[in-house]
């Protein structure tokens, strides 16, 4: 029947007809390989809107670890100690180059970098609102690297698997860094419960109490609420569902927080021996959106923020892009002078 009409489209379609068929034998190899579970390179043909739908996934990653460097910079200078100092810094260095290496990974599929900056400090790309929230206390940092980092890797290792081979690439170093990541926010986490005080305990479970439910929300609607996710599945870009990686993250969390000595603040949250899955409660979807919509508690601090990095920066991108405009004319030029020397070593 899809052959069938294809050719019926061909024939009424008289110029256009070659373009109909050449453009559905495209169409059939994408929808072959992606079946079999392979790859598209950037050369590769593809459909407009898997190409869209890329742009929109990876610059939005990219975009969450740009601005999710802002939370954790306030932090670098109060720091507890020189060894929390360095590893935060290096950590957020890492954030840095992952969202640079995101950045070139769009870049292959046809938007240049200063577009994908212009959406974000224009307010209309979005990036992750987990990123949105407030970083009160220390506490908050070691609970960013367990429980945000947390979920990003359970979110991210599936997308070593993503269809798109770039995306893929970048995936795999991405993830690596962020098991460090999450491990030292758990032994951060850990020192404090520890070896720390009785309010250095209360300062853990207060942040453990403020970031858990919007740690749930990271993973996006429910799957039947979701816009994107059916079609992004089919695709092979997304592997496995929201709500799939959502339980996948309490399972392997709730044991964590019984090393660590808290609780999660959900009273729904307890074990079921038929599902052999931890059961929690409602998720407010409400403040999800209001988030999402540019009304959390820093929507507007971080992208104030992000632009003013940008404009302050601007002196640097100039004298790059005078640099390699003077190397390039340099070069030129000793090209010229080569192929002249060659014309008259000829013409003696």
């Amino acid at each position: 029947m899809y052959t069938q009409s294809m050719d019926t489209m061909a024939r009424e379609g008289g110029d256009n007809a070659p373009r109909v068929l050449e453009d559905a034998a495209l169409q059939a190899r994408f929808d072959e390989r992606i079946d079999a579970g392979g790859f598209i390179e950037a050369k590769d043909w593809m459909p407009q809107d898997y190409r869209k739908t890329l742009i929109r996934q990876i610059s939005q990653h990219a975009h969450s670890e740009i601005v999710g460097m802002l939370p954790e910079g306030n932090w670098v200078t109060r720091a507890p100690t020189l060894k929390r100092k360095s590893i935060l810094l290096a950590k957020i260095q890492d954030e840095g180059g992952h969202g640079l290496y995101l950045y070139a990974a769009a870049e292959t599929l046809g938007v240049s970098r200063d577009e994908l900056l212009d959406a974000l400090h224009s307010g209309k790309a979005k990036y992750s609102s987990i990123f949105n929230y407030p970083t009160l206390n220390w506490a908050d940092v070691g609970v960013i690297g367990w429980l945000v980092d947390g979920a990003a890797i359970m979110n991210q290792v599936p997308l070593c698997r993503c269809s798109y081979a770039p995306y893929a690439r970048a995936m795999i170093r991405v993830c690596r860094e962020e098991s460090f990541h999450q491990r030292q926010g758990y032994d951060a986490l850990l020192a404090m419960m520890e070896q720390g005080t009785d309010a250095q305990r209360a300062m853990v479970q207060d942040a453990i109490n403020r970031w858990w439910w919007p740690c749930l929300m990271m993973f996006g609607p429910h799957d039947a609420d979701s816009t994107h996710s059916a079609q992004s599945m089919r695709w092979g870009i997304k592997r496995i569902s929201n709500d799939d990686l959502r339980q996948k993250f309490v399972d392997a969390t709730v044991q964590q927080a019984q090393v660590l000595g808290v609780t999660m603040p959900d009273p729904d949250l307890r074990w079921n021996e038929e599902r052999q899955h931890w059961d929690f409660g409602k998720i407010d979807w409400d403040e999800f959106w209001r988030v999402v919509g540019g009304d959390g508690a820093c929507n507007r601090e971080r992208l104030a923020m992000r632009v003013k990095a940008w404009d302050d920066g601007a002196w640097v991108r100039e004298a790059a892009t005078a640099h390699a405009a003077k190397q390039a004319a340099r070069l030129a030029a000793a090209q010229a002078a080569q192929h002249h020397d060659t014309e008259q070593l000829q013409a003696a």
